[in-house]
């Protein structure tokens, strides 16, 4: 009796271990590129020099704020989400959530200049009632609101389902013990926060210390310049390699300390969900508590709904200005290409990380596994323009930027978005028990047939999922694009660029909202796909 078709072990974990060896060397290339470009440099003058300090005092004090201010209003917010498991809206606030994660930043920038900006809906509404607000949207005030509304919901949701994972029995004892709000969140809810806390607060910072279209558009000029925009400048503007490969080496150092320091500290927040939490009735949800509830959960729609609304409303007039533009669908299709190649591979790279590092975990060698898995996450460790500047520096005597230049961006947004992937299919891939494994093992159900009937109708939904993350993160990718894009063929993110910074307000709406309707369209066809196709598995399956 002939073997299954790849029913031998080392189909589970060598090309895993094939992904994560080329990821570090991806990797690691880049980093002696820079290294190697760095060195040319007067480092002693380059230390004292004032606008190196500028900009580094700037991107420290601009992300430590924005992480204090993420944190502190998380904490109230997933703790109200919490206790208010039956509030009015409560489920479509969850998903207007979810939805904030993959927007992109240049529409989430055209939202907010929509409602806060001069012409805003605020400050008109103010001027109606007779003040006269202070316009503070460019600068400093316009990057702390914008990290706000993009981080706020990422940090409660994890905080939230942090808390969803406290056993049922601790929530069972405090309602039978009739504890109040203080005594809750002592007991329970703040030693869950504080093992979270320290790598929370580790990828919020990233997140703001690495924010790019953010500060170029609302920075409001050179004082509010951070070292991604610098980088940015001296390739694109100065192509200064030296000074760019010393920035970057500076940014990636401060991410990489940062890390190493809130790991030892705390572990990191799941990103999957968690479903099993039981809502136990609560002393400390009676009283005052309710309408502090309310108001938390009421100041987190008044910080998400006007923007989108406003992007909505604008755009349903400027997309008919569009409509007939060639440069709009040129860039639709090239974005949508980008995207479906960089979520495609994207996703593979995830499966086959993940499938080997399961591997290895079986035969008990998890220090391999380990490392296989982290080649996934080195990403999260160096920000997109540290690699982009690293690669121009390495490719530069073989490519052109005008001819592979997109062949980089994909590149690059395959690697960013890995991580996230990752954390997607990590749970589909373990589902499978040891039980079923002994079973399957003995009925000889190894190899393609294993992954047939066993794995891939419980991983093709995530797989969908997956895919529709990394293709959003890529349609909504600006920072490699910038650096490596061309303006005389612009992704949708570029062109939307290119409208606002010419003051085509009405056409940079209808832009916005093309691709806020393409991400939808690709989320909804996507995980249609994955639910039909699991229900089919399942009725095949079925007797």
């Amino acid at each position: 009796m002939s073997n299954p078709p790849f029913s031998h072990p080392r189909w589970v974990t060598l090309p895993g271990v094939v992904a994560a060896l080329l990821l570090i060397l991806i990797v690691v290339s880049a980093m002696l590129a820079l290294v190697w470009m760095a060195p040319a440099l007067p480092w002693a003058s380059l230390w004292q020099d004032a606008y190196l300090q500028r900009i580094v005092r700037f991107s420290l004090w601009q992300a430590t704020l924005s992480s204090l201010l993420v944190v502190l209003l998380a904490i109230p917010l997933a703790r109200a989400l919490l206790r208010r498991p039956a509030w009015p809206g409560r489920k479509l606030l969850l998903r207007i959530m979810e939805l904030t994660l993959v927007l992109p930043p240049i529409v989430v920038v055209f939202g907010l200049v929509a409602v806060h900006g001069r012409q805003g809906w605020l400050p008109q509404l103010l001027s109606g009632l007779g003040w006269q607000p202070p316009n503070y949207l460019y600068g400093l005030g316009g990057i702390l609101l914008a990290h706000i509304f993009y981080n706020v919901p990422l940090c409660a949701r994890l905080l939230l389902q942090e808390l969803e994972r406290i056993p049922s029995q601790h929530w069972r004892l405090a309602a039978q013990l009739g504890l109040n709000s203080r005594g809750v969140w002592l007991m329970l809810e703040w030693p869950v926060v504080r093992r979270a806390l320290p790598r929370l607060l580790a990828l919020v910072f990233t997140l703001c210390f690495t924010s790019f279209a953010i500060v170029m558009t609302l920075g409001g000029g050179p004082r509010a310049t951070t070292l991604e925009v610098a980088i940015y400048q001296a390739l694109r503007f100065d192509m200064d390699i030296g000074r760019a490969a010393l920035l970057a080496i500076l940014q990636l150092l401060i991410c990489a300390l940062l890390w190493v320091v809130s790991g030892r500290l705390g572990g990191m927040p799941s990103l999957t969900p968690y479903t099993l939490y039981r809502h136990w009735p609560r002393a400390d949800s009676l009283g005052s508590s309710r309408y502090v509830d309310s108001g938390w959960i009421g100041m987190l729609w008044l910080l998400l709904l006007p923007p989108l609304l406003a992007l909505v409303l604008n755009g349903l007039g400027g997309i008919w200005l569009m409509l007939g533009r060639h440069e709009l669908w040129a860039a639709w299709w090239l974005s949508i290409k980008l995207a479906l190649v960089a979520g495609g591979l994207a996703t593979i790279l995830a499966t086959l990380l993940l499938s080997a590092a399961g591997g290895y975990v079986r035969r008990g060698d998890q220090h391999i596994s380990a490392l296989t898995e982290a080649s996934g996450h080195l990403t999260l460790l160096i920000p997109a323009m540290v690699l982009g500047t690293g690669w121009f520096v390495l490719l530069r005597p073989w490519i052109s930027l005008t001819e592979q230049g997109y062949s980089l961006v994909v590149f690059a947004n395959t690697l960013m978005c890995l991580p996230f992937l990752m954390q997607v299919l990590r749970g589909p891939l373990n589902s499978l028990d040891e039980p079923s494994r002994r079973l399957a093992d003995t009925l000889d159900v190894r190899g393609w047939y294993r992954w047939r009937w066993l794995l891939w109708p419980r991983l093709k939904p995530a797989m969908a999922l997956a895919l529709a993350y990394g293709m959003t993160y890529s349609l909504g990718d600006f920072s490699v694009v910038a650096l490596f894009g061309s303006p005389s063929q612009p992704t949708l993110p570029l062109l939307l660029y290119q409208l606002l910074g010419s003051y085509r307000l009405r056409e940079a709406a209808g832009c916005a909202l093309l691709m806020l309707l393409t991400m939808l369209m690709i989320f909804l066809l996507l995980e249609w796909l994955g639910r039909r196709g699991y229900r089919s598995e399942r009725e095949r399956s079925s007797p």
